[in-house]
Order: C-alpha cells, then structure tokens, then sequence
C-alpha cells in the first residue's frame, strides 16, 4: 500500500527562507523507506493559526491525503499553535498515538513532556502533529511507525477483520 502523504512545517524562519527545514527531511525519508508512503504535497507556513488551519484542510479536503504529518510549533513558546490550529480542523483525537510518541520520547529525554502535539481524524485522514526538531521528528515518528499502516487501514476504510 503506497500512502499518500502531505508534510506541513509551521515555522516563522522557515516560512521567510530564513532556515532549512530539515525535519521536514527526516519526514520526507521515514515516510518513503519506512512506511512506503508518496509525499503529494509539502508546505511551509508562518506560526499563525489562521494558515495551519487552512493548510490542513487543503490538504485532507483537496490533496486528500491519507497521512498529514506536521513539524514545528508543539512546544512552548507563544506562537506554538500548532496543536491548536489541529484541534480546529479534526473531528476526533486518537489519543494513544500522541501518548506513545510522548512517552517513548522521554525515556530518552525528560524534556519531552513539554511537547503537545497531538494526532486527529478528519475525514479518511490521521493528521499527526510533531516536534519541530529532526531528533525530535525521528524519535516520534519512530515510536508510531509500526502501527501507522494499521491506523492508516481504519481511517482510510480499508481496514478488513
């Protein structure tokens, strides 16, 4: 099964070419040697809710990807919304997946409990919210990989008892 998948990266340096965006990246390789998903669309936006917002509902409405997965924007600061912006767009939380990459992530690095993101469903889409760090996007990713296909499966309907 080749998934379809969009990157959002929700960075201000990023969105004025100000920074690489490596984690994208790390997303980019995971995604295509672990999970044999097709990146179908990538986007960088500023920290504002307004265009996250819009960029995930293009994405999952237009594109129609089955797999979004964001970086950037999950901590702290005061302009991390994107947890909040996600929160706006999806109907459902699947709240184990960001409990496991949460808890994975801190066995190697107690900082991790001060990352928020979080993964939803909005239509036939499981939109996954990650840190905004390469290390942090592997370490997260990584904790999720094994059960994405399954979780893929459901939400998209394809999934068969």
């Amino acid at each position: 099964m080749v998934w379809k998948t969009a990157i959002l990266t929700a960075s201000d340096k990023g969105s004025r070419g100000e920074r690489e965006d490596t984690s994208a990246q790390v997303i980019r390789e995971l995604v295509e040697e672990e999970l044999g998903g097709e990146i179908i669309e990538y986007r960088i936006v500023p920290d504002e809710p307004d265009e996250i917002i819009a960029a995930l509902i293009e994405m999952t409405d237009y594109f129609q990807a089955d797999l979004v997965l964001t970086t950037g924007g999950t901590e702290l600061a005061i302009r991390d919304v994107t947890p909040e912006a996600t929160r706006r767009v999806i109907e459902r939380e699947v709240p184990g997946m960001a409990e496991a990459m949460r808890y994975s992530a801190m066995q190697k690095n107690p900082g991790a409990m001060l990352f928020r993101g979080i993964v939803g469903i909005r239509g036939r889409t499981l939109i996954v919210n990650l840190p905004g760090t390469p290390k942090g996007v592997h370490e997260n990713l990584a904790a999720i990989m094994e059960q994405l296909p399954e979780a893929l499966l459901m939400v998209t309907g394809q999934f068969r008892l």
